[in-house]
Parts: structure tokens; C-alpha cells; sequence
């Protein structure tokens, strides 16, 4: 019998009286980790106890007996401690890093290849692109041993098989958020294909290798090694990998229509360590129908097209308004001028140019792009495209009035260019997890109507209901002082937080600290994901908090570092929480 079975077993029966308990066993620390993988010589058909039998042998063990001991024990098949159980644990993601990282870098490569962005007017599971991404996870899984299902092509499910019948979800995401091609170039220059996987120095450029392709890939490689090693697990291991996170989230409920519900579920989409919390996600959305520009004395410019965010979490790299003229040189002039004082006057970290072309003006606001959730990490362009058309508009009212300088008035009435909701009077914090925020983000417009979005992250401790209420009654007073057209929909999901006792949620928090020299203290996140509404769902990375979080901007990126840590973290995780007695 391979030692971790009996060691599992031993646990299983809650330590019975041939089982005695031996002193605590410190787990390496990540320096050592560090040692050890750079020490590490393996090849392809190495396996792991030949890694650990190279590892024991190296100088730096010479001064650490208990974890010779520890390795010597499970080599000989004797029965170990928990704390010894950890260090193989452990161990064994070190060796799945040192074997596999290159090789997962190139899985990575070939699922960001297959661009999963949403498609207007196909739902995500007609899309062929996803066809595509489910045939190419199918193969891996054969290739790597492990059980797959496609279900209805909502939701992949990769499985590894434990000796119960209990289940434990991982959540990654296949979907992404759309690009804006011409926005993928680098500050030398160099232009990036955002759907092919481009290694500069310590960086993965490409969509999805930061959300959430990365998640998917890490976790089957972790499954693969416990599968080869024939590592045993207590429970059932699912990777469920959702095909509309990032946009209509009804494939895991749809999933869960027709498959049990895991006891305990963790998403790969936040951040590192263990986030218990997460905001309630709100969307706003102001529909303009559009007309014909009124004309004044000063105005002979109409706003005819305004870009933004392509999804209601993306705050954009940039905002282009295309504006019609007689004179499109002399209109020019005009904007930077007053480009120029508005950007001095509003803290100057972005830039407002107006290009005269043959027929009309192109005028771009540049900011930098964030996720929705973190709008502080980033410079809103949309917001201040809007802020800076009402500007020209008190100033000197040179665009006719129509829809664009409708939404452009709502939007500095009740927005501005603060995102924590003081314009609208919603702002409000919590202790543990932070400030409400507000984004403005969504531009899209029809044949018939302009639409513009502002997102929303709400901590605890403002009922959904008044909040909404609120919302309304300011909005609807606006509408009816200036008159305008307009409909508007509020939609608000409540936050989530989880109870940080229990060996569940304590045991992810070692893991994932001691890895990464972290203080061992629970996170929460502005960033919802699939794990918000099911049973004992967490946050496990795989960002770092200490680092600006790339997914959803132009030139997402991955650090390669980052990249290996997360295979080696998550599988120590999986043969972690799969080997626990008892999560309770």
C-alpha cells in the first residue's frame, strides 16, 4: 500500500490507539523551497520519489534531520505524522513545478490561443470558439489520465476520483473579456497579439493568462501528478471550468441544475491568500434614445460615436469620440486647448487629444486600463471623456445637444470622476472589507439607443434594498429636473463573507502563506466570482494583492514566477484538502 494511503487512512479513524502523534514537524519555508528548486535536476521520466531521494541528498538538508526523516519514512512506506504528511505535501508541489513548469506554459499558450470572448447575438454555448476550447481541455485530460464531461457546453468538468463520496469544487473560467486590438502595444512599441501566449523576460502576455486560463491549466497539471503518483485521495476532486463568468454567470447554476452541489468549493479568479469576502457586484445601466443634435449659437459639432468599456467590469486603456464638423482643423484647436486646462485641473496622470481629419475629429482620452473592481489601480478614461464633453458644454457649448451630451451630463451630475459613489451619495465603508466603489465603464449604442454603464462593489453593511431605493429616487429626481429622456435598470447582488474558523478555510490559509511569505491573515476582494452563493466557497489566488492585477486590461500579463508558484501551490492544495480527515 503507498504510504500516503496509509497515512490517510490513519487520520481517517481520527488517530486510533496504534496511532501516536508525533512533535510537530515545521513545513519547509519558501526560502528552502526556493533551494530546492534550484538545486533539482529531473527529467521527463523522473518521477517523484527520485526527486525526493536527489532532494534529501543536497548539502542544505545536511542541518535538517526531522524532514530527512520525514522523506526517509514515506520512501520506506511507514506511516506518518500529519506534520510529516504536510512536508511530502508539500514536496510534492515542488516537484510538480520543477517537472511540469515549462510544459504548462505551453498548455497555457494553446488555451490562449483559442479566443473565448463573448459574441453578440450567439450565446457562449453555440459559440464555436468554445467547441474549439472543449475539445482541446478534452485532450489534455486523456493525455493526463483524468476523467472528463462536457455539460451541454456550460460548464468542463475534470475530475480525479477520492474513496468517498464528498466533492470539493475548483472554479476557474474559460470566458473572457473582449479586446481592443490597437491597444496592445507595449511603451517601446512592440505590438502584441493578444491571443498568442508572447514570453518577454519574466512576463506572459496574452489574454487570459492572468483571467483565467492560468487557473485551469495549473489545476490539471496538479491532477496529473497525484494521478501518476497514484497519490490517494479521502475526497472527489472536480475542476469546474465555467464558460460565462464574465458575463451572464448562468452556466454553473446550470451546471448545479443537474449535478450535486460540492460541500466546499474555491474559485482561482481572486487573490492570494484565502479571501473570505467578497463585495456584492451592482450595475446601473442609463439608456439614451438617441436625436438628432439641437443646434445653438455656438455649436455646428454633433458627437455622432463614443467607444468604452467593452464588458460592465472593464474600465478601458482609452475613449474615442468621433465628432462631425464643418471644420474639423479649427474644432481642433479648440478641444486641446481646453484639453489641456481640463487634464491640469483634474490631477494630470492622463491625456485628452484631438485629431482633425478630413470630415470630422477624433478625440481620444488615454487612462489606464483596471478591472472594474479595483478602479483605484487604474486612470477611468470613459469617466472623463464624458466629464470633459460636459466641460466643453459649460464652457462654451460646442457640440449640439443630443444623446452623447445627455449621458455626459448624468454622468457628471451623478458620478464625476470619484469612484467611491460620493457624487451620488451611496459612499460607505466597511472595516474588514474596504469602500464601496463605482466605475463608470459600458459604452454601447444601437440604431436606436445609448447606453452607458457604471458598475458597482458593495461591502457589508448597506441593505440592497435601501441602497437600490436610493438610487432611484436620485436618479429618477435628475431625470425629471432636467427633463430628459432616459430609462434607467439597477441590478444589485449581495456581498458575500464566510466564517474564518474551521480547518477548511485554515488549512488553504497555511498553505498559501507559508508558500508565499505572507502574514497568515484572511483577504477580501471587490471581485466577485462564481463561488459567491455556494456552500463554504472561498478565494485561493491566484494574484498577488501586492501586485496591479492585469486581467481585463490591454496587454494582460502573467509573471512567470507567479505562474510556477501557482503550480506548485495548488498542488500541495489538492493533496492538502483531498487528504484531510475532515474539512468541518
Amino acid at each position: 500500500m503507498n504510504i500516503l494511503v496509509k497515512a490517510s487512512l490513519a487520520l481517517a479513524i481520527s488517530f486510533s490507539a496504534n496511532w501516536v502523534q508525533a512533535s510537530p514537524v515545521e513545513n519547509l519555508s519558501a526560502e528552502m523551497s526556493k533551494q530546492i528548486v534550484a538545486a533539482a535536476d529531473i527529467g521527463p521520466s523522473s518521477r517523484f520519489d527520485g526527486f525526493l531521494a536527489q532532494t534529501i541528498s543536497q548539502d542544505f538538508f545536511s542541518d535538517k534531520p526531522v524532514l530527512v526523516h520525514a522523506v526517509e519514512k514515506y520512501r520506506a512506506s511507514k506511516s506518518l505524522s500529519d506534520g510529516e504528511l504536510h512536508v511530502l505535501q508539500r514536496l510534492l508541489g515542488l516537484y510538480t513545478r520543477v517537472k511540469h513548469g515549462h510544459d504548462a506554459m505551453n498548455t497555457l499558450a494553446q488555451l490562449v490561443a483559442i479566443p473565448t470572448f463573448r459574441v453578440d447575438g450567439v450565446e457562449q454555448h453555440d459559440n464555436p470558439e468554445f467547441h474549439k476550447f472543449s475539445r482541446a481541455l478534452a485532450a489534455i485530460a486523456e493525455d493526463f489520465n483524468l476523467a472528463f464531461r462536457n455539460v451541454d457546453d456550460r460548464v468542463y468538468e475534470v475530475s480525479l476520483k477520492g474513496s468517498s463520496n464528498e466533492v470539493v469544487g475548483i472554479h476557474a473560467h474559460a470566458d473572457v473579456v473582449p479586446v481592443t486590438p490597437s491597444l496592445w502595444q507595449l511603451e517601446d512599441g512592440t505590438k502584441l497579439d493578444p491571443f498568442k501566449l508572447t514570453r518577454l523576460g519574466n512576463r506572459m502576455y496574452g489574454r487570459g493568462t492572468e483571467d483565467d486560463k492560468n487557473g485551469i491549466v495549473v489545476s490539471m497539471y496538479a491532477m496529473k501528478v497525484i494521478q501518476e503518483e497514484n497519490i490517494p485521495l479521502m475526497r472527489n476532486i472536480h475542476l469546474l471550468v465555467d464558460t460565462t463568468e464574465e458575463t451572464s454567470s448562468d452556466a454553473i447554476p446550470y451546471y448545479f441544475s443537474k449535478n450535486p452541489t460540492p460541500k466546499y468549493n474555491l474559485a482561482l479568479d481572486g487573490g492570494y491568500p484565502v479571501v473570505i469576502a467578497e463585495k456584492g457586484t451592482g450595475s446601473i445601466l442609463a439608456n439614451f434614445p438617441e436625436r438628432a443634435g439641437e443646434k445653438n449659437e455656438n455649436a455646428t459639432a454633433e458627437i455622432i460615436a463614443v467607444s468604452g468599456g467593452l464588458a460592465i467590469n472593464q474600465i478601458p486603456g482609452a475613449s474615442v469620440a468621433v465628432v462631425t464638423t464643418p471644420e474639423p482643423k479649427n474644432l481642433a484647436v479648440q478641444l486641446n486647448k481646453m484639453a489641456k486646462a481640463f487634464v491640469n485641473a483634474n490631477g494630470g496622470n492622463f491625456s485628452i487629444v484631438a485629431d482633425a481629419r478630413e470630415h470630422d475629429v477624433e478625440l481620444t482620452v488615454k487612462g489606464v486600463s483596471a478591472h472594474s473592481s479595483e478602479p483605484s489601480g487604474g486612470v477611468n478614461p470613459v469617466s472623463r471623456m464624458f466629464m470633459f464633453i460636459e466641460y466643453t458644454q459649460q464652457k462654451k457649448a460646442v457640440f449640439k445637444f443630443n444623446h452623447v451630451t445627455d449621458a455626459a451630463s448624468y454622468i457628471a451630475a451623478n458620478w464625476g470622476l470619484d469612484f467611491h459613489g460620493k457624487t451620488i451619495g451611496i459612499d460607505f465603508s466597511h472595516d474588514f472589507m474596504g469602500p464601496l466603489t463605482s466605475s463608470v465603464t459600458l459604452v454601447s449604442q444601437n440604431n436606436s439607443t445609448f447606453t452607458v454603464g457604471v458598475n458597482l462593489r458593495v461591502p457589508v453593511g448597506r441593505d440592497s434594498a435601501v441602497l437600490k431605493q436610493h438610487l432611484t429616487e436620485r436618479l429618477s429626481a435628475w431625470q425629471s429636473d432636467k427633463s430628459v429622456a432616459l430609462d434607467i435598470s439597477i441590478a444589485l447582488r449581495e456581498p458575500m463573507y464566510r466564517n474564518p474558523k474551521g480547518p477548511w478555510v485554515n488549512a488553504l490559509l497555511d498553505v498559501a502563506t507559508e508558500n508565499l511569505s505572507m502574514p497568515r491573515e484572511f483577504g477580501s476582494s471587490a471581485g466577485a466570482t462564481s463561488v459567491h452563493n455556494l456552500p463554504n466557497g472561498v478565494q485561493f489566488g491566484l494574484a498577488m494583492p501586492s501586485k496591479k492585477y492585469t486581467g481585463h486590461n490591454a496587454n494582460e500579463f502573467k509573471r512567470v514566477e507567479q505562474f510556477l508558484l501557482d503550480l506548485q501551490i495548488i498542488t500541495e492544495m489538492v493533496a492538502r484538502v483531498g487528504q484531510m480527515p475532515s474539512l468541518e
